[in-house]
């Protein structure tokens, strides 16, 4: 590392290092890595990169069969992990144990974690694309494989690969999209097992539409990352029926990691494909060289070595289904019994609790799930009146503690339903929540874009007005007065139409004397509302209003469409000139 970096960058840089080493099971690469990132990690300070130097000795653990260590090294990292924020880096973490537990065989404790890091994920859907975030992703799609979740594993790879698109690193998203390709070749081999022939066809071509897409990128991967690409690739091409096309490259692939140092997982992931191909080539021919039969039986041994080395079980598993096998097809029944015991035995051992944990797993998610949607459901019942669907007063009164009182001036209207009590009275509370109903539309549907309606107590309505003057809160709530009153009531059987009359206050320029608080200023907006009834109802009325001697005469009804920018302007000046068309309704006073 290049102790000239800041300790974060350097930590930054090594973490994504010693992933990279991880991902490719190379024990040697990572142990190189791991002691040069050692000092660093251990002096942090920090609790979430505490927690990643107890994961990377957790992992340097399992590559020496240390399962003890290793299981301690999780606990630790998980404890200290309690202390860190949530976040993509949080999901990133736990998605990382979740697939080392699971490589110690660990199952219970994997899931847990793999639920926990997919819920955190799914909560940060819709925030800024980040490279953990698409980590996370991507460890999760490992670690489901793993525990033979293959259409979860499909998913979390997908969408790995729509975080990393919106990013900038063409390294990432080749990477993401090798997974995507690689995760649809797993899953369409375990649904042509099962004898879902189409389903498995439509699997291999995603999968070789998404090794072409990552081929197109301007990309140089490593050769190690190319070599993984084309055994991948060449799968895909034999679940597709295109066996002539994908053994050429699986042989160049497999000559030049016999040639060279290829690490342990990608030799017995090289060799297990090559196998699979060849019992295919053999299968339903009778008379097919017992050649390429044998040589599938000597990769499959192979390959099932290389994977119990690195301690993928799961791949070791179907080593050992596939020689019982294909040793049965080629007429050797006593080795296929021999090969199917051994299965028989690892499976019983790793999946004895398998129905169970996955039982648990997508019920504790489902509950978390339900506790999520009834938390939403009870702060919207908690926030909103239920008659109305108008923030209630609780809502109004955090909207109103909200707002800034000493900078750009902010105006509240209090507005009343003139008469009420007599609705109720003279018709039936029914049509008094019929009525209320129609004025919350009406005070909704004629308020400006970015003002705010909430629905007080009983009648009472308020009307939050941000970054707004007296002057412009009088034209706004006089054309919410305006839309009661000119409003179609005979549908409800009212005697006479439903009027309103609002009260207005706004707080003073910056620096000026004013409201101290929203408190001080709903009590003047009130104020105001009682000088508006005291006047006559259906009226408008603020503390200061028009210049003295400038009365206001407001319209029944909003501006004509054809208005011009001086209309509006007089408008908010209060001095709107009557115009041709103009019904004046002089009741209507905005008072000051």
């Amino acid at each position: 590392m290049n102790p000239g970096l800041p300790a974060d960058e350097r930590l930054q840089t090594a973490r994504w290092r010693l992933l990279t080493a991880s991902a490719a099971e190379d024990a040697r690469v990572f142990a190189d890595e791991f002691a040069r990132a050692a000092d660093d990690l251990s002096a942090t300070g920090d609790p979430c990169w505490d927690a990643w130097s107890a994961a990377f000795t957790a992992r340097a653990a399992l590559f020496d069969d240390d399962l003890d260590g290793a299981a301690d090294a999780v606990g630790a990292a998980r404890a200290t992990l309690g202390e860190c924020l949530p976040s993509a880096e949080h999901a990133l973490t736990l998605a990382y144990l979740a697939h080392l537990e699971v490589a110690a065989d660990r199952f219970d404790a994997a899931i847990h974690l793999a639920v926990d890091a997919s819920l955190l994920a799914d909560q940060l859907f819709g925030e800024p694309p980040s490279r953990p975030l698409h980590q996370a992703h991507h460890w999760l799609s490992l670690a489901l494989t793993r525990l033979d979740l293959e259409e979860l594993a499909v998913a979390q790879s997908l969408r790995g690969a729509r975080v990393a698109a919106a990013l900038p690193d063409l390294g990432d998203q080749w990477q993401l999209l090798r997974l995507c390709a690689q995760q649809h070749a797993e899953l369409a081999q375990t649904v042509h097992r099962r004898g879902q022939s189409d389903r498995s066809h439509q699997l291999a071509r995603a999968a070789l539409e998404c090794a072409t897409s990552a081929r197109a990128l301007p990309w140089d991967p490593s050769d190690a990352d190319a070599d993984l690409l084309d055994v991948v690739q060449a799968w895909a091409l034999t679940l597709a029926g295109q066996l002539e096309d994908a053994l050429p490259p699986l042989r160049r692939v497999r000559r030049h990691l016999a040639a060279g140092d290829g690490a342990m997982w990608l030799v017995g992931y090289t060799d297990l494909v090559l196998a699979r191909l060849l019992s295919r080539s053999c299968a339903g021919r009778p008379g097919a060289d017992r050649g390429a039969g044998e040589e599938a039986v000597g990769l499959l041994v192979d390959a099932s070595g290389a994977f119990a080395a690195v301690n993928d079980r799961r791949r070791y598993r179907q080593c050992l289904l596939e020689l019982g096998q294909t040793t049965a097809a080629m007429g050797s029944t006593t080795e296929a019994l021999h090969w199917l015991e051994a299965y028989r035995a690892e499976t019983t051992r790793a999946h004895r609790r398998g129905r169970e944990l996955w039982a648990e797993m997508f019920v504790r998610r489902s509950r978390l799930r339900e506790a999520e949607r009834q938390t939403a459901v009870l702060r919207r019942h908690a926030l909103e009146d239920a008659l109305t669907g108008l923030g209630n007063r609780r809502s109004a009164e955090r909207r109103l503690a909200e707002l800034p009182l000493d900078g750009d001036p902010v105006s509240l209207a209090v507005v009343d339903v003139d008469g009420f009590k007599a609705v109720n009275d003279q018709n039936s509370h029914l049509h008094g929540d019929a009525v209320l109903r129609r004025v919350a539309e009406l005070l909704h549907q004629h308020s400006r874009t970015g003002d705010e309606v909430f629905r007080w107590a009983g009648d009472e309505f308020v009307v939050v007005l941000p970054s707004t003057t007296e002057a412009q809160a009088l034209v706004a709530t006089e054309r919410l007065r305006s839309a009661v009153a000119c409003a179609e009531w005979g549908d409800l059987q009212m005697p006479a139409p439903v009027t309103v009359s609002i009260g207005v206050a706004t707080t003073g320029p910056a620096g000026a004397p004013g409201p101290r608080s929203w408190r001080e200023l709903f009590d003047r907006a009130d104020l105001n509302l009682f000088g508006a009834k005291r006047g006559g109802r259906n009226r408008v009325r603020a503390s200061g209003g028009l210049q003295q001697g400038s009365a206001s005469t407001a319209r029944s009804g909003p501006l004509p469409a054809d208005a011009s920018v001086d209309d509006l302007v007089a408008e908010v000046l209060g001095t709107t000139p009557r115009r041709p068309g103009w019904a004046f309704d002089d009741s209507a006073e905005v008072a000051s």
